[in-house]
């Protein structure tokens, strides 16, 4: 085992089956020498197969799964939500307490700015599309309140509940088709279509960008004329076919639309920054997210100047293609900072124990040096011993 091999776990899941348990079967049953404990998370309904206490879990919106330190949020105009279930026992500071005896280190699983609750009691923390149209579940990057935020929240996890690292999702700004409840879309959206009702164009986005020199009021009118354009067509006609392989450049003939898709990458990569500044300095910062980060404003080859690593999530891709992804994510981000591969063991995407070792080889023989897997509580406990076979030597 190169490096950390974790599964993402609900505190639910510790709760209902018992830590020292759900540690004995990660240690001996899927061989991990690690376990990250979702620290901040958002709504769901999660099918629970393995719980002796309940069948469908539907978790509160936007809250905190650990008692958090009230002195680091004295001065926080945000103020977070814990959830309920944190009196029946906190998970996080439990597992932390438990490390020595289960010999798993503990990593903080830590939803940044997909945070319903958080954009309906502060509307301006939200994304604002190019409509002027809000969306309560993305908070955005930009915003100083949703940064400081961020920042305690992870100050508060390295620093009070001290654990070994943190893993930052959707730390950039969300796309469009994330899936809020009930989603419809009847016309067929493109890949370009998504991305440019992604955009944010609140007022921080607005200065932001202005003040790089960015026309915005260009970059809105073309993001409008293109989108009003694909809602009138019959069927979808992409006008950007091969958009998600040559990336922004693909915008370049459209020079203010492209400068304001480069300039997202500032308050995304400056925000992670000051994360890791933020952060203890013994805790490892880790960003989650895919090989097209740059939707979302992240630059992977700047993450090795602003953290500590990148877990690479390649949940529904083939050996292959994993191989090529990992490779060209170790190349940007050099030989010193930490690659691991995020890897769904879900069915019908994972089928056989074999398909699941291909996977994560593919990773490792491409520069990955840990892996992660999805999830502790939602998948039958017999496909724990895949990811042990994973992660055996051959």
């Amino acid at each position: 085992m190169a490096g950390p091999c974790s599964i993402w776990t609900y505190p639910w899941d510790l709760q209902d089956i018992g830590p020292e348990s759900v540690a004995a079967e990660l240690r001996e049953r899927a061989g991990l020498n690690r376990i990250s404990v979702a620290a901040s998370y958002h709504a769901g309904r999660f099918l629970q197969p393995r719980s002796p206490r309940r069948t469908i879990y539907m978790p509160e919106d936007g809250t905190l799964y650990f008692q958090p330190d009230a002195a680091r949020w004295a001065k926080s105009r945000i103020q977070p939500k814990v959830s309920s279930i944190v009196a029946q026992g906190d998970m996080l500071r439990e597992m932390v307490r438990l490390k020595e005896s289960t010999g798993l280190s503990v990593a903080a699983w830590t939803v940044c700015l997909h945070n319903s609750r958080l954009g309906e009691a502060y509307p301006d923390l939200a994304a604002v599309n190019v409509f002027g149209e809000h969306y309560p579940y993305a908070i955005c990057p930009a915003n100083p309140d949703a940064r400081s935020y961020v920042c305690t929240l992870v100050e508060d996890l390295t620093y009070g509940c001290r654990v070994d690292a943190v893993e930052l999702e959707t730390i950039g700004f969300m796309g469009y088709a994330h899936g809020l409840h009930h989603e419809k879309d009847g016309v067929g959206l493109t890949a370009e279509d998504d991305l440019l009702l992604s955009l944010c164009f609140c007022p921080h986005c607005r200065a932001g960008a202005q003040a790089a020199g960015v026309d915005v009021a260009a970059a809105a009118a073309t993001a409008r004329t293109w989108l009003r354009e694909s809602f009138d067509h019959a069927v979808p006609r992409p006008r950007l076919p091969h958009l998600l392989a040559e990336g922004l450049d693909a915008f370049a003939p459209w020079p203010a639309l492209h400068a304001f898709l480069l300039w997202r990458r500032q308050p995304v990569m400056s925000l992670i920054g000051a994360v890791r500044a933020a952060a203890h300095p013994y805790a490892a910062v880790y960003v989650i997210d895919l090989a097209a980060g740059w939707l979302g404003g992240i630059d992977l080859a700047g993450l090795r100047d602003v953290c500590d690593g990148l877990i690479l999530c390649a949940y529904d891709i083939e050996g292959a293609e994993i191989a090529a992804q990992t490779r060209e994510a170790r190349r940007l981000l050099g030989a010193d900072r930490y690659l691991g591969t995020g890897l769904r063991v879900f069915y019908p995407e994972v089928s056989e124990p074999g398909q699941l070792a291909a996977r994560v080889q593919a990773a490792f023989d491409a520069g990955a040096t840990g892996a992660n897997f999805y999830n502790y509580g939602l998948i039958p406990g017999a496909r724990l011993e895949w990811a042990r076979a994973a992660l055996t030597p051959r």
